[in-house]
């Protein structure tokens, strides 16, 4: 892993999260927009400013690529970006399981 990108996406920002997530399989800007609206109940509503914005550092940083071959400019996830997943996850995890922890009466 790049240490360049894991100092810059690591902590990750939710929408950063999310729109990865979302990338897992090719989605155009739109669809993005959708899939993270309905895997977050509406609680992440991603305007089309934030995103374009995000999905140019992304795709410039080689997080994400533009996938050929399609109508519409979609993005996926590249292995760079798929590792940066995985890693924040992880972490995620961890600040979980941590938080349970003491909230059911531990350490």
């Amino acid at each position: 892993m790049n240490e360049t990108l894991r100092k810059k996406y690591i902590p990750m920002t939710e929408t950063t999260y999310y729109t990865l997530l979302a990338v897992m399989a090719p989605r155009h800007g739109y669809a993005i927009m959708q899939y993270v609206s309905s895997l977050t109940e509406g609680r992440i509503v991603l305007g089309t400013g934030t995103l374009y914005t995000m999905v140019g550092r992304l795709v410039a940083d080689g997080v994400i690529e533009v996938a050929l071959g399609s109508e519409k400019k979609t993005y996926s996830i590249t292995p760079a970006g798929l590792e940066l997943l995985q890693e924040e996850t992880e972490r995620l995890g961890q600040q979980l399981a941590d938080g349970v922890n003491i909230l059911s009466g531990g350490a």
